[in-house]
């Protein structure tokens, strides 16, 4: 199988053959079609076998189709992580794999308040 046979946009496409992808991993090839009919999917999979490209594939085809200009942009994907480096590795996979669609992104990262709770 290739990317080409998941119906992915010739952007996104031209993206991955960047990124020197040649062919979906296992669960890129089960979960893209599922999410690009506007399914939710649960995936396990090790380290390594392209989880991120998985959700984040369809989540840029689905952005891409509905693309809207002028001020009124709004926030239209939020995506979660329990860490930094994972943080940043997702907002790196959508910049390059979303590098020729009309899309922004960014990485927000914080830290859980502090209370200061000196006696007197």
């Amino acid at each position: 199988m290739k990317f080409t046979d998941l119906e992915i946009i010739e952007p996104i496409l031209r993206a991955l053959e960047d990124e020197g992808y040649e062919s979906p991993t296992p669960i890129q090839e089960q979960t893209i079609p599922v999410s690009l009919e506007g399914r939710d999917v649960l995936g396990l999979a090790q380290t390594g076998t392209g989880k991120t490209a998985a959700f984040a594939v369809p989540t840029l085809q689905t952005l891409a189709k509905n693309i809207q200009n002028g001020r009124n942009r709004k926030i239209r994907a939020l995506v979660l992580t329990p860490t930094r480096e994972l943080g940043t590795q997702v907002y790196e996979s959508f910049e390059n794999y979303g590098h020729y669609l009309p899309l922004r992104s960014t990485v927000i990262f914080g830290e859980q308040a502090k209370e200061n709770k000196s006696m007197h």
